[in-house]
Formats: C-alpha cells, sequence, structure tokens
C-alpha cells in the first residue's frame, strides 16, 4: 500500500458501512462495503470507484462475480439471479454486453452475442422443451438469416423479423415434404413451391453448396439478446454523496427466459396448406430417402397465409429459378455483375460510396442556405476528393483501394434533398451506417447494377456516360419541376457521383428513392412501358423477385374517384415534363400488394390435406405451435378521415406529397385502415388502395394452373423510372452502335410525342372509371 493508504472502518449517517483502505477520503485498494439495506461489495476499489475484481450480493441473493470498472460491472463475470438464472461472461456499463452464456431459470439455455443487455448479434437459443434456434438476433427478436429446429423433427431454415418468419426461406416437415417460399410477419406471402416427400428436385450437389453457404452465413456457437438488463443503469459513482455514498444498487428489470410465442408463427401456416419438408444439414437429420416416385411439385402462391393461386407442375419441367429456390437471398450477390469489379472490389466500391457521400454531405451541411444559382448546375459544378487508403488531413484512412471521388452539382442536391423533405444525419445514417449497402443482381437487361441501403430506403443505381450526361443536362428543369409539384411521380434523385478505383475507369452512381419502401410485402412488380414489344416474361421465368412486364399484367385496378383524378392529374403533368426534354422509354413502376379476400376461411384447405388427415388443428406443444389455426383479417379496405396524430407522417425516399383527399369520405383528407394490421397515410404513389379484377383471356385454359379469386383489394405504390433516355441522343447511338438492339416501339415508332400519349393510354386502361 502506499504511504498514503490507511486501512480504517467508517460508519456513514445513513447506516452504510466501510472497513478497508482509503486514499484520502475515498475508498481505494481493497474493501468491503456495506450499505444500509443489506448490499454488500467486497474487492478492489480505485480513488472511490469500484475497479479491478470484485463480487456483490444484493439482499435478494443475486450475487455478482467478476471485473468492475469506474463503478460499473465491466469486463467478464458471473451473475446469478435470485430465481436461479445464471449468466457469464462480457459486461459494459452494468450490461451484458458481448459474448455471454445464459441459463434460464426455467432450463432455456442462450449462448451468444449480447448488446446493451439483450440478444443481438447471432447466437443459439435451445428451449426446454427441445426446440432450438441457432443464427441472428435484434434487439431482442429473432432477425436475420437463422434456423429453428422443432423437437417434432420440423425445421424452418430463412429470414426472420421481430421473431417472426419474415423473408425468403423454406420450411422442412418430418415427413419428408419441403416448401420453399416467402414469408410476412410469420405467414406465407406470395409465391413458393411444395415439393412433396420423396421428390428427387435437389441434387445431393446442391444440398452440398446450400451447407456450405449456410455454414458460412451463420454462427453456430453465438447469438444476440436479452430482455433484461439485471443492474439499474446507474453506477455506484453516481450514489456518492458528498461524504461518499448514498443508495445501494438494485436488480432493475424482470429476469425472464425468451417467450416461446414469440415464434410460435414460425410454424403455424403449415397448418393451412400442408405439412412440408424440406432439405437441411445443418441441424437437420439428413435422413432424407430420395426416390424416383415423385414427378409432381405444386407451384403456389399466397395472401397473408391464404392460397390463392396453384400450379401443378412436373418436376423435370419446373424452371431453373425454381429448381434453385433454397438460394435464399438470391437478390443479394456477393460479387458484382460489372466486369471491371470482381470479388473484394465490389466492396471496395461500396466502401468508397460510403466514404465519399459522407464526405459530401458532412461538407456542404454546414454551409448556410442561398438561393439556387445558374452555376450550381452543369458538370463543372462539383466536388473532387482524393481517399488514398492511409488517409489524409481532409480524409480518413480505410480499408480500400485509393480512390478518386467526384459528386456533381451538391448545391442542388442538397435543395432537392430539402424539398423531398430528407433530413442529412437520417440520409447519412441510411447509407453510411454501420449495416452498410446491399448488393442487387439488376432486374433488367441495361447492364446496370444497384446497391439498396440496409433500411430500404435509398436505391443506389450505376450510370452510363450518357444517362449522366442526359441527367445533368435535364437537371435544371427537374429541380424547377419538383419545386413546382410536390405530388410528382417521378424518380427521386439525392445525389450523383463517381468513383475511381486505382487505375480503373470511372463508375458514376445515382442515389434514387426506394418507391417499394413499405412494410407491406410487394406481391407483384411491373415495369409498364405502354408497349407489347417483347413484353411479356415467361411463366417458368417468374419467381418472387421477378419484374413483370406489360403483357404479363392481368388486372384492371378500380379506385376511388378522387384518388384516380389525382393520380391522373399529376401523372399528365409528368409526362408533358418528361416529352419537353424528349425523355422517352420511361416505365411505369407498379408494386402490388395484396389483401386477403374477405371469404378466406370458406375457402382455406383444411390442415395437411396432403399428408395426415388424422391430425387436429390445436396441436401445440410447450407454447410453441408447429401446426395451429391461422386468424383471418376481417374483409377489405376501409378509406376514413386522415387524423395525424395515428399515422406516420415522416417524409420517407419516396413519400413527399400531401395527403390525398377521396370522394367516398367526402373529399376529405384519407387514412387506409386496414383491420387487423394498422393505419396508412394516403398519399400520391403511396398507400393507394383499389379493387383488382382479374382478366381471364379466353384461351387461358391451363388445367394445371388455378387461380382461385377474381376480385382483390389491394394496396398501390408507383412512380415513374428510366427517365434518362434523351430521344435524339439515344437514336444516336443507334446508329452509331448497329449491334445494340433497341426496343424498336421505342425509338423507330415513338418520338416522345407518341410515346407520351402511348403511356397516358396505358394509364387509362388499366386504371379504367368504375362501370
Amino acid at each position: 500500500m502506499g504511504n498514503d493508504e490507511r486501512e480504517c472502518q467508517k460508519i456513514f449517517s445513513n447506516g452504510d458501512v466501510y472497513l478497508g483502505y482509503f486514499k484520502g477520503m475515498l475508498p481505494h485498494a481493497k474493501g468491503k462495503y456495506t450499505w444500509s439495506d443489506g448490499t454488500v461489495y467486497e474487492g478492489d476499489w480505485e480513488t472511490g470507484k469500484m475497479t479491478g475484481k470484485g463480487n456483490i450480493i444484493w439482499p435478494s441473493q443475486a450475487k455478482y462475480e467478476g471485473e468492475f470498472s469506474g463503478g460499473y460491472l465491466h469486463g467478464f463475470g458471473t451473475y446469478i439471479g435470485s430465481d436461479g438464472s445464471v449468466y457469464r461472461g462480457s459486461w459494459k456499463m452494468n450490461f451484458q454486453h458481448g459474448i455471454g452464456r445464459k441459463k434460464y431459470s426455467n432450463s432455456d439455455v442462450y449462448d451468444g452475442c449480447w448488446r446493451e443487455g439483450v440478444r443481438d448479434g447471432s447466437g443459439t437459443y435451445a428451449w426446454n422443451s427441445g426446440n432450438r434456434y441457432i443464427g441472428n438476433w435484434k434487439k431482442g427478436n429473432m432477425s436475420g438469416r437463422g434456423v429453428m429446429k422443432w423437437f417434432n423433427g420440423d425445421l424452418f431454415d430463412g429470414f426472420w423479423s421481430k421473431g417472426l418468419r419474415h423473408g425468403t426461406g423454406f420450411y422442412r416437415f418430418s415427413d419428408g415434404s419441403y416448401y420453399f417460399g416467402t414469408w410476412t410477419n410469420g405467414l406465407k406471402d406470395g409465391p413458393g413451391t411444395l415439393y412433396p416427400a420423396g421428390s428427387m428436385h435437389m441434387s445431393k450437389h446442391n444440398l452440398e453448396e446450400h451447407e456450405c453457404k449456410k455454414k458460412k452465413q451463420l454462427s453456430l456457437n453465438f447469438s444476440k439478446e436479452s430482455e433484461e438488463s439485471v443492474i439499474t443503469k446507474r453506477s455506484l459513482s453516481e450514489k456518492f454523496s458528498s461524504s461518499f455514498l448514498r443508495g445501494s444498487i438494485r436488480n432493475s428489470r424482470k429476469n425472464t427466459s425468451l417467450d416461446e410465442r414469440a415464434h410460435s408463427n414460425s410454424a403455424r401456416e403449415n397448418m393451412l396448406h400442408e405439412k412440408s419438408c424440406a432439405i437441411s444439414h445443418s441441424i437437420h437429420d439428413g435422413q432424407t430417402e430420395w426416390t424416383d416416385d415423385m414427378t409432381v411439385a405444386y407451384e403456389r402462391e399466397y395472401i397473408q397465409g391464404v392460397l390463392i393461386k396453384e400450379r401443378v407442375r412436373n418436376i423435370s419441367k419446373l424452371s431453373r429459378k425454381s429448381k434453385h429456390r433454397f438460394k435464399f437471398a438470391k437478390e443479394v450477390r456477393s460479387s458484382s455483375c460489372m466486369d471491371i469489379f470482381d470479388g473484394q472490389r465490389s466492396n471496395y466500391l461500396m466502401l468508397g460510396l460510403q466514404l465519399g457521400i459522407r464526405y459530401t454531405v458532412g461538407k456542404i451541411t454546414p454551409v448556410p442556405m442561398r438561393e439556387i444559382r445558374s452555376c450550381d448546375f452543369g458538370e463543372q459544378a462539383r466536388i473532387k476528393m482524393h481517399f488514398p487508403s492511409k488517409g489524409s488531413q481532409l480524409t480518413p484512412s480505410h480499408h480500400s483501394m485509393d480512390f478518386y471521388w467526384k459528386d456533381y452539382c451538391p448545391m442542388v442536391f442538397r435543395k432537392l434533398r430539402e424539398l423531398f423533405k430528407l433530413d442529412a444525419a437520417d440520409y447519412m445514417m441510411s447509407i453510411c451506417g454501420g449495416d452498410g449497402l446491399r448488393e442487387l443482381s439488376s432486374p433488367g437487361k441495361s447492364g446496370s447494377f444497384f446497391y439498396i441501403s440496409h433500411d430500404d430506403k435509398f436505391v443506389i443505381k450505376t450510370l452510363k456516360a450518357y444517362e449522366l450526361k442526359v441527367l445533368l443536362k435535364m437537371l435544371p428543369h427537374y429541380y424547377d419541376h419538383v419545386r413546382a409539384h410536390d405530388n410528382t411521380l417521378i424518380t427521386k434523385f439525392f445525389g450523383v457521383h463517381s468513383i475511381a478505383l486505382g487505375l480503373r475507369k470511372k463508375v458514376h452512381f445515382v442515389v434514387t428513392g426506394n418507391i417499394f419502401c413499405t412494410e407491406l410485402n410487394i406481391h407483384r412488380r411491373y415495369d409498364l412501358k405502354g408497349s407489347s414489344h417483347g413484353r411479356f416474361t415467361r411463366k417458368d421465368d417468374i419467381d418472387e423477385s421477378t419484374t413483370l412486364k406489360d403483357l404479363d399484367l392481368t388486372y384492371e385496378f378500380y379506385m376511388d374517384r378522387s384518388l384516380r383524378e389525382s393520380l391522373f392529374s399529376q401523372l399528365s403533368l409528368d409526362s408533358a415534363f418528361l416529352e419537353s426534354l424528349q425523355i422517352i422509354d420511361y416505365s411505369l413502376l407498379l408494386g402490388l400488394h395484396f389483401r386477403a379476400p374477405e371469404h378466406l376461411k370458406s375457402l382455406m384447405e383444411p390442415p395437411d390435406s396432403l399428408h395426415n388427415p388424422e391430425h387436429t388443428n390445436d396441436t401445440s406443444v410447450d407454447g410453441v405451435i408447429s401446426e395451429g389455426e391461422l386468424m383471418i383479417p376481417p374483409k377489405g379496405l376501409l378509406l376514413v378521415t386522415h387524423e395525424p396524430t395515428f399515422v406516420s407522417t415522416t417524409p420517407g425516399a419516396h413519400i413527399r406529397g400531401s395527403t390525398l383527399k377521396a370522394y367516398s369520405i367526402g373529399n376529405k383528407e384519407a387514412d387506409l385502415l386496414l383491420p387487423g394490421t394498422g393505419r396508412l397515410r394516403v398519399q400520391l404513389g403511396v398507400n393507394m388502395p383499389a379493387q383488382a379484377n382479374h382478366k381471364l383471356a379466353q384461351d387461358e385454359t391451363d388445367a394445371s394452373e388455378v387461380e382461385l379469386f377474381e376480385v382483390y383489394d389491394v394496396i398501390l405504390y408507383l412512380g415513374i423510372i428510366d427517365v434518362l433516355q434523351e430521344y435524339n441522343l439515344k437514336k444516336k447511338l443507334e446508329c452509331k452502335f448497329k449491334s445494340l438492339k433497341f426496343d424498336p416501339m421505342s425509338i423507330s415508332a415513338a418520338k416522345p410525342e407518341i410515346y407520351s400519349k402511348r403511356f397516358l393510354s396505358l394509364i387509362e386502361r388499366i386504371f379504367p372509371l368504375h362501370p
């Protein structure tokens, strides 16, 4: 001990007692502190704060032994709760944080990553019933990629959100059948394929490839979440009075295991259709036998868990996409589709985008706002910067290649982001946040590739040199159009940039709003031009990610009279604007969210109709429902008077305009009420309700495909995209590059004024007046 340290006992006026060494007036080195309520700490101190190793016991008999820092549980330690639960692992500022293992009082066990007291990251949760989940967690819930195996042999391998299956995946049943498809909030929602037991569909090679990919994506030992923090946020140092200590440390949150009901929906929809079985070898039993007996598969489509369409197919005739449906996140690619970038270079490009946008937005945001001038437009209005990997006085060090960054018309796009009511900090967090960007495969034949922000708000697309030229040329007019029309449906541009990695050629990017940024599942996507030339998709090539074309659209949409008038008025204005700029070949991007028909229960197929007719509807095991009844939402969509306090009015990447008025409620501003789901603000191109009537052509007599309904309630999301094709420039390119195959309906036969008329005729056809 130092010369100024001494051991003694001190009794405080509030009844607290300290026995140990002091440094001046503060506890230091070794000592034991007893609070008046019975809490006892014994261990290391440093200038009045618990720091080092020690143990603490609360009056409830909960105890902690491990490392402390600055008065906090911080480092590695073991906590035993008063209910018998045990956590052993890392701590940070009184919270479980890092890697740790917790055994709950009911014998459930979680082993994995924690963040600020909750399961967050990758980890394994084993229930005492025998069910087990291995995968990713977020804020205490199963979120991201993961595998759930029930003790009865059923298994789901795919994506989760908030504890429910959400996204692509497959469900394997113990009888050997399996279903590949898409789920929304725990229910089948969208297209999928059922392979009965014994299907020869998946080869051994495919199984091995799938297992290899899954092992790379999932950590089998760690996961994240915890629903409680056993220690109060306040540190001991905050409990010191001027004389020393006052108060005590107490457990602040209830110590609970993960409720099995949180993931009960993960198997519930199976009762509605069939027991399926998918093949997987990570935590699967691997005992599936392959036979040549089964040659039939069922291509199906669901809306909120209800089967609406089925197509019986011979397995040998299944589409290549269907045959590889086990590649769950098919749209997320690990390598770039551009020839000049492969492997790690694509990651360099992504990192360069984030660094450049953070630099540009951060640099220009503090500049006082002013009126936009003519000098703010054009190719010369730009910010250029070199980003060496070692960093510089103006740029941070990074793990990418050295690159050159160019930001075009920064003042103009800053003003546009303001007009679009987009906060600069939110913009940077969406694109430059720690969760990064996802690379998507191109939905078209343009050769462009795409990134999407982690929150799905923004799409970043590569541009050809002539598209950059068109965008910069039209930007002054686009700026004026956006200022004049809040409800414009033309693509919202947020920034244009170029990157050159090392000595490689420049890659141009544009940041746009994602039209389909919604919590609702988009069941159908259409790219509509009003042309019939080559505008169809082979049925065998269609899956949940396919963007369909004009001739694939078999619906007419009937809307509220005022909503339809608002839509037609704005589309006419936007089309006239594009015509004035000689723009052609643009599309109406249309997304459909179907609502389950009102007469669902009477049409639902009985549980296990393909497999086990003796099975009952209400089977559940220890609260985890592997098969059970589906709750069907009430019928229809309802327009109600807008109430700002009941809906989100936060601007989004595609949302900007005012709330629309609906004729059916007296031309008042409208909200859309989704029974059992929520309430949405109705805006142009966003959350627009309609009735979709299915048009059955006379020659549609394919007995293998059954459309169960003819009328649907739908919610529409739409906007005008691909607005960077200038007529004269594209015609010059057509002459220069004879090998390029342009759509003759767009070039030879459709001057801008003709294209505009054809586009508006398309709108009139698909949105007719009520008969």
